[in-house]
């Protein structure tokens, strides 16, 4: 009876003896492979926007790199099936705050014009976002933006189901960007008011490797974008660089348009049939 007591008090409701259960530790999305190079991205974007106003080598190598890394996130998830939702959002976050913070400088780069450069960073804004919140809001939780069903936008589907098809879009829109940033630094043709040397003690001849006394000039200081623009650079390659790129960048901006303008019906449909729903408009007595 003690035995039989003994074993009633261990084990199951049958007698026979339980076993520990194994409690799995939580994994630490944070420091998924992908989501660390996410950060990475973030780090290089913040040195790049550093360099921006003064020396546009070290800039345009460190922004670039930050770019390209985006493809490099992507191949981790898969390779390690560690795609997230919170990778998925910083991913964007990063693209639009990077792509957002190159254009700030532009327009400030190019007075004339800025209303063009803050009508792209309102656009890019507004497209992603838009396009994300249907998403989540008409496709459900679980729906990745980059699902795109064809019957609603064939070019939307063309475009984000192709990842060879997005990173080239995504590259080169980027490309031209940069290429504009450089020739900001190297062309008369684009800004010869701000290329006139200011009365300076600095040589013009920016180096590739700036002198640590010159490295941490306040890039927020009043004469820190004439002084980089008397470092005049050659503009033969931006040039180059800016004409093979546009045509894709400006396909990337009708894909913004389209990408806008489907997702707000999207939207619009889910608020006509909620309305259907509660009976709206009430018709009056």
């Amino acid at each position: 009876m003690a035995k039989e007591a003994l074993a009633s008090s261990n084990g199951s409701a049958h007698g026979v003896p339980s076993r520990k259960m194994r409690v799995e530790p939580d994994e630490n999305i944070f420091m998924f492979i992908p989501n660390l190079i996410g950060y990475s991205r973030i780090v290089l974007a913040v040195a790049s926007l550093y360099y921006m106003p003064l020396h546009p080598r070290t800039c345009s190598l460190l922004y670039s790199i930050s770019c390209l890394l985006d493809a490099l996130d992507g191949l981790a998830a898969r390779k390690f099936q560690q795609s997230t939702k919170f990778g998925a959002v910083l991913d964007m976050v990063t693209d639009r705050c990077t792509t957002a913070c190159l254009l700030v400088f532009l327009a400030s780069a190019f007075p004339r014009w800025s209303l063009v450069f803050q009508g792209l960073i309102s656009l890019d804004l507004a497209s992603h976002y838009m396009h994300m919140y249907a998403t989540l809001t008409m496709g459900g939780s679980g729906q990745s933006h980059k699902k795109v069903d064809e019957s609603r936008s064939w070019i939307l589907k063309q475009y984000y189901s192709n990842n060879k098809v997005l990173f080239t879009f995504c590259a080169l829109n980027e490309l031209f960007f940069i290429a504009l940033y450089l020739l900001s630094f190297s062309s008369p043709i684009l800004s010869p008011s701000l290329l006139q040397p200011s009365p300076s003690s600095l040589q013009p001849g920016s180096p590739a490797a700036p002198k640590p006394s010159v490295l941490f000039t306040s890039p927020w200081s009043a004469g820190a974008m004439e002084m980089a623009r008397a470092n005049k650079m050659d503009s033969t390659v931006p040039w180059i660089l800016a004409a093979i790129s546009f045509p894709v960048m400006a396909g990337k901006q009708f894909i913004n348009v389209v990408q806008l303008v489907k997702a707000s019906r999207w939207l619009a449909e889910g608020d006509i049939s909620e309305r259907k729903k509660l009976g709206l408009p009430k018709k009056k007595d």
